[in-house]
Parts: structure tokens; sequence; C-alpha cells
């Protein structure tokens, strides 16, 4: 028997992601502030953005976690004592730490809820049962383990120790995402939060007499040279699976992806899961979602070590690219039901006559062509072509702030 309702957990990587991951579904959000986690590139919340990043998921019964999970060396350390305390204040639900120095630090200086992260590589349930001793609140397994051994950690692990684990995202090919190449091709420490991805670089192969002869590397005849390029993970089809085996959170990975991926993939899988609890789960559903999340830009996708260990099929030698089948071209920022005018922010061109899809958060999208837009000096354009610019366009559907338009892309 199913207690509660499994958590969708969504990147946040910047304020305006939060709102949209929020908008779309999560349950919570998880985010990083200025300092110890490992998306350094990201833009990540300073102080004041991580006071009204909570203030305005709590408005809305969303938790917000925040990222410590580098592995520190003594100099990283400098300040951990008084940002923990500073995290404590303003409120943040839970820290996502792969260290146990800063773990010890945050059990000793702040309340919140310790989860330890994937970086810690949690394949069994003895870890699990250990970091429960040391009083984590919830563990964020490794992305190597099958649907199996997920179902034997989460029966020989304490009930109340939640269990998380990553169900979409990109797949990391180190062991847990605990690489070397970045700092030893480029000097960017990936477990300090300054990944390069040389996994996603194009390789050739260069004789140590012959500067400047490159052979291509190839892989079972197919030419390509994309030795390390996994394929993403996707298991929106596994969702019932996953929950029927105890876990307590479903974690999509993406900080560095834009609001569309965010619109899109929560809403995917919010609607899977709530078909799931409202008894008419089935593949036709999972299928329709997974139609729509094809829509965000995306690799091919693979279903990682859920049933069997990886091999050359679940890798991507011919290109390091995303598919792109649709343009994000505007959000919605505003909404006239008297008139039905709505306010749009542009994101990418577009043009009178062009078709286009609406989706908020409910289960379908809408189709419709623009016939006529103005700007906000109320002049007919033919062509939105300046980045966010502010449009006027007649719509019969009653839209909500944050609603996404998009267009696909002619072949």
């Amino acid at each position: 028997m199913i207690d509660k309702k499994v958590e969708l957990l969504a990147p946040a990587g910047d304020f305006e992601k939060l709102k949209t991951a929020i908008k779309f579904g999560a349950n919570a959000v998880y985010l990083a502030g200025d300092n110890f986690g490992l998306r350094a590139n990201a833009k990540n919340f300073n102080n004041d953005e991580l006071k009204k990043a909570v203030a305005y998921a709590h408005e809305r019964g969303v938790r917000v976690h925040v990222t410590m999970n580098i592995m520190p060396h003594d100099g990283d350390m400098d300040g951990i004592v008084e940002y923990l305390e500073n995290l404590n204040t303003i409120g943040i639900d839970a820290l996502i730490i792969s260290d146990p120095g800063i773990f010890s630090l945050a059990k000793k200086h702040t309340d919140i809820d310790l989860h330890i992260s994937t970086q810690a590589s949690v394949t069994n349930s003895a870890t699990v049962n250990f970091w429960y001793e040391m009083g984590a609140k919830r563990i964020i397994l490794a992305r190597e383990l099958s649907l199996k051994e997920i179902t034997e950690i989460r029966n020989n692990t304490p009930k109340d120790m939640e269990i998380e684990c990553f169900i979409h995202g990109a797949m990391c090919i180190s062991y847990s995402g605990r690489c070397l190449l970045s700092s030893y091709m480029t000097g960017r420490d990936a477990n300090r939060g300054d990944c390069a991805q040389p996994c996603r670089w194009k390789y050739s192969l260069q004789e140590e007499t012959r500067p400047g002869e490159y052979f291509p590397i190839e892989e079972d005849g197919k030419g390509g040279t994309f030795i390390m390029n996994s394929k993403d993970l996707c298991l929106i089809d596994e969702i019932d699976k996953l929950i029927e085996a105890g876990i307590d959170s479903f974690k999509i990975e993406g900080r560095m992806k834009t609001p569309f991926y965010v619109a899109t993939v929560i809403r995917s899988y919010r609607q899977v899961i709530d078909s799931y609890y409202e008894g008419n789960f089935s593949k036709e559903i999972s299928k329709k979602y997974f139609d729509e999340i094809n829509k965000a830009s995306h690799r091919h996708f693979t279903k990682g070590f859920f049933y069997n260990k990886p091999d050359e099929n679940d890798q991507i030698y011919g290109s390091s690219s995303y598919i792109r089948n649709y343009d994000f071209i505007g959000v919605v920022i505003g909404y006239d039901k008297e008139s039905k005018i709505a306010t749009i922010e542009q994101r990418n061109r577009f043009f009178k006559g062009d078709e286009i899809e609406i989706f908020g958060n409910s289960k379908d999208f809408y189709t419709l062509n623009i016939d006529y837009m103005e700007d906000e000096k109320g002049e007919e354009v033919e062509v939105a072509n300046q980045p966010k610019q502010i449009l006027k366009i007649k719509i019969d559907l009653p839209l909500e702030e944050g609603d996404i338009l998009r267009k696909k892309i002619e072949d």
C-alpha cells in the first residue's frame, strides 16, 4: 500500500526556472546558492534571491532544496558555517550534501533536513542505513542502479528514510558524476562545481610522431568519434514501477536547461504521475507525454541502468548536438478575459500567419494560427524578431501567466 504521493523534484537554475517549475507541477525544487554547489556556471541565487525564492515557493506549498554537494578541499571551506547558519535562517527545507565534513557541520549548525547527494555513490542498503544512523533524512541513489536493486534497497532500509532517484536528464560517463576528465584536461574540477563536459567532445587519434595528422576513432564501423557521449535518461513509461517500489522523490536533472525545457518536462511527468494516482496510468498516456518531452531540446533517450547495464546502444557516436523539433517562441505575461488579448514576451522569432502551440499546466495543448499581432505601441507587426519583444495577440483561449508558446521547426 502506498502511504503518500511521490514528490516531483525539479531543477531551478534561476528564479524564472523556479517559477516555471512550480507552475507546471513541481512539489519541490533544487537550486544552488553562491557557494558549495556543483553548477558553478549556472546563474545560481545570491542571498536576497534565495530569500525571495523560498518565500515564493513556500507560499505555494513547494519545498526548496539547496545543493552543497562539492567535494571540498580545506580552502573551499572558508565561510561555510556562516553560510549554513544563513540558510537555516532563510528557511531552506533541505541541503543536498556529498561530503561527510560538510554533513557534520550542517548537522551541528542547522535544523535543515540533510539529503545525501548522488555524488556520494550510494548503491547498497548498508550505506543507506549508515547515513540514516548519522541523521540523514534522505538518500539520492546513484544512477548506476537497476529497478531490482532500488527495490531491494527500499525493502531493507527504514521506512522513514526517504529514497530519491533520478528519472530524467543527462547521464554522466563517470561513476555517479565523480569525474576527473575535466580537471585533467582543462584544469576545471567537476567535483568542485566547474565541469567542462569533455565527455561531450569530439575525439580523434593522433600518432606521437605525426603531429597534426588526425585519425577518426570508429566504433562498430559507425564512423563516430563521440566515444563517451551518453544518451539522456528518460523513465516516463516506468513511473508506475518506481512508485510501487516505494520511491519518495523523482528527480529531474537540468539546472542549466531553459525554462521551455523545465516547463515541458515537468508538465509531462506531472501528468503521468497524476494519471497513476487517478487510476488510469497506461502506456498510451506515457507515450503521449513522451512525445511532449520530445518537443523540448533533447538527446536520444535511454533507460540507463533500469533493467540492465548500458551497452553500446546507450551511447551517441555521431554527434553531441541536441535534437530540436520545436522553438520556444514566447511566454504569456498577461491575459485580458474581456478582450481576449494575450500579452506575450517573445523568446524566439515568429511570424504573422504561423501555426503555433500553446500549453499550460493542463493535460492538453492548443493549436492556433496567428492572424494578427501588434507591438506595445498598438502597431501591427508581421514578425516578432526583437529579443523579449512585448506583443499583443488575440487568443480566444483563457490563458494564464507563464503559459508557453512553441512553434514546430520546419524541415
